[in-house]
């Protein structure tokens, strides 16, 4: 009897009917010989700072840094059904073995290593690595498993990423939020991402735009300019001279230009594509491809590669004859192409998985029964994958030069000898998704053919005005460009691997940084807000530095590769902190109250934000914090008395405060005590104390919740 531990319950489903696991049982399916589970994703996460020391439950720069001995797991509460099933069955007498079938990469590798872990088993590992959920594949996967150690430099790679997120999150945030009295969020990758938005926010922001002039011939119906005239006299003098003149051809230049197919698609050009195309976003993208994986229509979505391997020769051309054959691409009469192979497949160039593609389930599928985002992303694919096995694009370009009056004017135009691969990108431009050029587009560039010599009389000459530009805001198209190519100039070109976060994790990056209101969409574009470019101003830059974290990305995947140790990683981690903490030692008074605008109380004792007062109770300024002091409570009620703000103050800072006309009904007469507070899960708890000098006072605790 064998154990299959997958990701999801779909994906165990999938496996367990190929396997013969097809009775039911609660968290998990049985067969004859095997059983098949799930981990619905992340069941154990790193517990937090306060699960260590009950002292990290108030933000205290001086408790900092955090860093724990000994890194401890806590699985989350509606999860916890699940984890007692995986850890009953992990510890099975009768099981011999467990195959991990969690997504091929690192995170499902850190996925079922902290399960396992944490189930205490010591059954042997093996591991399931497909690149698609099509039952050959899963069947030929499971004839061929891999031993689960052979995955541990992975492994490695993904406990030190978890582990380097937790500290950076975890000290950076609250030493940041501490000093400067305001909720600063710091993350390892989603810092350096927002400063790449904030320093295109403030590109824009100081361009100052200048005004130029072309100037425009027409020549017999062909247009020629000068451009850039940025003197408006001399732009004038230069119409007036030519207007009504005689022009004549000085060169004529004519180029054969190649373009090239694209790649396959990786998630990465996946997700800039179905932006630029669809303007759906990252994380839109990554959840209808991973539901077509899942429904086996196309292979694993989780790639970085744009390749194939050499033995898929045969699939490819079945996976493109049967795109032609569903999509009708080429129209109903239309023969398509023989496709090129040879440039889409690579060896070298495929590490963990190739590039993402459709599978022959694609035949058989009825399109209409999927979701409009997910049939838009398989045609996305579907069209790509086409593309990148067809014949060049090849054009003639021409540059026509034209003497007017001692002055040059140039006139370009293009001819198209092969469409090749271009004819596919009119699939995107009718609603009938069908390759065919629009006449009138294909005429638009050309010009009329002119020798040198060849004179043009009595043209016409007209002023254009014109601005310059400033750079473009982000659209989660160039911002995942950009994140993937970030710190480039950085590293030797043979550098494996460069940018911020991996093709997987990008648009969670990008999710992370609209949730937190650090970024906002608007329309295609993604903007800074102010709380963001707030942020930004006051971090070092080393933890904004785009290259650093590029860097840190970089050791992680030379960690897969064995090239070098976790202790490496983590000491450059741990380091960093320390570089940071003493930077924040350095802040001044002045600085630290940057972003205080009003009196506020001390700080909050659950997050470390400062804490105003309002008319009914003293509140957190942290919107995602949800502590508040309020001023009349059932517990003080009884005793005739409301929180004023010296009482706050004095609760918030020290945990208790001396009240001297406290009233007691059962005894009618009035007392006083030291009104003690704590917090928890954001929750005020009050409790009295009597100490033992004053004389007539009960050292008994009375407690109850706020």
């Amino acid at each position: 009897m064998y154990l299959v531990i997958a990701e999801k319950p779909s994906v165990s489903r999938s496996i367990a009917h190929v396997i013969g696991a097809e009775k039911r049982e609660e968290g998990y399916l049985e067969g004859k010989d095997c059983i098949v589970s799930w981990c619905l994703g992340h069941l154990a996460e790193y517990i937090p700072p306060d699960a260590y020391d009950e002292k990290f439950s108030r933000w205290n720069y001086e408790d900092l840094p955090i860093i724990p001995e000994e890194w401890k797991l806590a699985v989350s509460g509606e999860k916890k059904d699940q984890f007692y099933v995986l850890k009953r069955l992990l510890n099975r007498p009768d099981i011999q073995y467990v195959v991990n079938a969690c997504d091929a990469g690192r995170e499902g590798e850190l996925i079922f290593r902290r399960v396992y872990d944490l189930s205490g088993s010591t059954k042997p590992v093996k591991r399931l690595w497909i690149s698609s959920m099509e039952d050959k594949a899963i069947r030929e996967g499971m004839e061929h498993l891999k031993d689960g150690a052979d995955y541990n430099n992975l492994a490695k790679a993904a406990v030190c990423r978890a582990q380097a997120d937790w500290l950076v999150g975890m000290n950076a945030t609250r030493a940041f939020t501490t000093k400067y009295f305001k909720k600063l969020a710091v993350g390892r990758v989603q810092t350096p991402t927002l400063a790449m938005l904030v320093d295109r926010m403030d590109q824009i922001s100081g361009f100052k735009k200048q005004k130029y002039f072309n100037v425009e011939l027409d020549c017999d119906g062909m247009k020629a300019e000068k451009q850039k005239i940025f003197d408006t006299e001399e732009a004038e003098r230069l119409r007036k001279s030519c207007d009504g003149s005689d022009a004549v051809v000085r060169s004529v230049e004519i180029t054969e230009k190649t373009v090239k197919p694209p790649k396959l698609c990786d998630l990465t050009s996946l997700q800039r594509e179905a932006n630029r195309i669809y303007g759906l976003t990252a994380q839109q993208t990554l959840n209808a491809a991973q539901s077509l994986y899942e429904s086996k229509l196309i292979t694993y979505p989780r790639t970085d590669s744009n390749y194939l391997t050499e033995d898929m020769e045969q699939t490819a051309k079945n996976v493109i004859r049967i795109i032609h054959e569903k999509y009708q691409l080429t129209g109903p009469f239309d023969k398509p192409g023989k496709p090129e192979l040879t440039r889409i497949m690579n060896n070298k160039k495929v590490s963990d998985h190739h590039a993402i593609i459709p599978t022959v389930e694609l035949l058989q599928t009825e399109l209409t029964e999927l979701k409009e985002m997910e049939q838009k992303i398989l045609f996305l694919i579907a069209v790509h994958t086409v593309e990148a096995a067809e014949k060049d694009h090849i054009y003639l370009e021409t540059t026509v030069e034209v003497e007017c009056q001692g002055n040059v004017f140039q006139a370009k135009g293009k001819r198209v000898l092969q469409q090749g691969w271009k004819i596919y990108e009119e699939c995107f431009k009718n609603k009938d998704g069908i390759a065919i050029e629009d006449p009138a587009e294909a005429q638009k560039d050309r010009i009329p053919d002119v020798k040198e010599g060849h004179s043009f009389f009595h043209v016409t000459a007209v002023k254009t005005e014109h601005f310059t530009s400033p750079p473009k805001q982000y659209t989660e198209d160039t911002l995942l460009s950009a994140m993937e190519t970030a710190g480039n100039k950085e590293f030797a070109s043979d550098t494996e691997k460069k940018g911020l976060g991996t093709p997987a994790t990008r648009a969670s990056i990008i999710e992370k940084l609209v949730h937190s209101q650090y970024a906002v969409r608007k329309g295609k574009q993604i903007l800074p807000t102010e709380d963001g470019k707030a942020l930004i101003e006051v971090l070092p830059d080393f933890l904004k530095s785009a290259s650093m974290t590029a860097e840190w990305e970089n050791q992680l995947l030379e960690m897969e590769h064995g090239k070098i140790a976790p202790d490496q990683f983590m000491t450059g981690i741990r380091n960093m902190i320390t570089m940071m903490l003493n930077g924040c030692d350095q802040i001044g008074e002045e600085e630290a109250r940057r972003f205080q605008t009003r009196e506020s109380i001390v700080t909050c004792p659950v997050c470390g934000s400062l804490v105003y007062e309002g008319k009914k109770n003293f509140y957190c300024s942290n919107r995602d914090c949800n502590f508040a002091l309020w001023k009349e409570t059932g517990y003080l009620q009884s005793m005739r008395k409301t929180i004023d703000k010296k009482m706050a103050a004095e609760l918030l800072k020290n945990g208790s405060t001396h009240i001297k006309d406290l009233y007691s009904a059962k005894k009618d007469r009035y007392f006083e005590a030291d009104l003690l507070m704590k917090t928890e899960d954001g929750k005020v708890l009050f409790s009295l104390s009597f100490p033992e000098n004053r004389t007539n006072r009960s050292n008994k605790k009375t407690k109850k919740r706020a």
